[in-house]
């Protein structure tokens, strides 16, 4: 009977799909590596500037790395249970570009980061 409700307990919280959270982590990502562009530093020191993008390419990537970790742990896309390949294609599409924007930013950050050492 316990192991039941584990199990009943562990269906509810696999994740949903959420492109428009993926999407604003995309915007999000792109508008801090134009900031930096355009911008010679958003603080004033670049430690901090440095500091700020990792931290938000590491936020950035942790939800599409979720996402991949319920479809590794569930065997399945979660999300619509009667969905298309196309619609699983273009999901999987969306969580590896969220995934290189993050990657993307941390780069950028790590990038301030170091220079700012010199």
């Amino acid at each position: 009977m316990e192991a039941v409700e584990i199990t009943r307990n562990m269906n509810q919280y696999r994740r949903r799909r959420n492109t428009k959270l993926l999407g604003v982590l995309i915007l999000l990502g792109i508008a801090y590596g134009c900031l930096l562009y355009y911008l010679p530093t958003l603080t004033g020191r670049d430690k901090l500037d440095g500091s700020i993008g990792v931290m938000l390419g590491l936020y950035i990537c942790s939800h599409p790395t979720a996402n991949v970790l319920d479809i590794l742990f569930f065997g399945r896309i979660v999300g619509h249970p009667g969905s298309s390949r196309r619609s699983d294609v273009l999901w999987m599409t969306l969580n590896l570009l969220t995934l290189l924007v993050g990657s993307i930013v941390i780069f950028i950050g790590t990038t301030r980061f170091v220079s700012g050492a010199a």
